[in-house]
């Protein structure tokens, strides 16, 4: 029981679109990610998403709409709504991420970018 320094963690990696955990709550973890450009479509059928913004600017699309999440801000998604983070202009973007362990990082779809295992930092 110590308290984590969520910038010193985000110095740790460079990797972009793979989260990295840095705690479990119960059957939640929190998850670092940084963030560049567009991802992929995808939902989750069982889960929510919270994403906070730590730096820069997300825009959090959905199939009806996009919704501009600013630094210090978040946005939680709704299980079963299909969304698409993306950097804006092409800046790079830190998130804090809080989801189910079971949760997959790219729902039922698979892609280059779908990452299965999240280094511990």
């Amino acid at each position: 029981m110590k308290p984590i320094n969520i910038q010193e963690k985000f110095k740790k990696f460079n990797s972009q679109w793979h989260p990295h955990q840095v705690a479990v709550v119960d059957d939640m973890q929190v998850l670092l990610a940084k963030l560049q450009g567009e991802f992929v479509w995808h939902k989750h059928d069982e889960e929510d998403e919270l994403f906070f913004v730590q730096k820069g600017t997300l825009e959090m699309h959905f199939r009806d709409r996009m919704e501009i999440v600013n630094e210090g801000e978040m946005i939680v998604v709704p299980k079963g709504v299909e969304h698409c983070p993306k950097s804006i202009e092409n800046e790079e973007v830190h998130v804090l991420l809080f989801e189910k362990i079971a949760t997959k990082h790219t729902g039922n779809v698979q892609h280059e970018k779908t990452q299965t295992q999240y280094p511990k930092i």
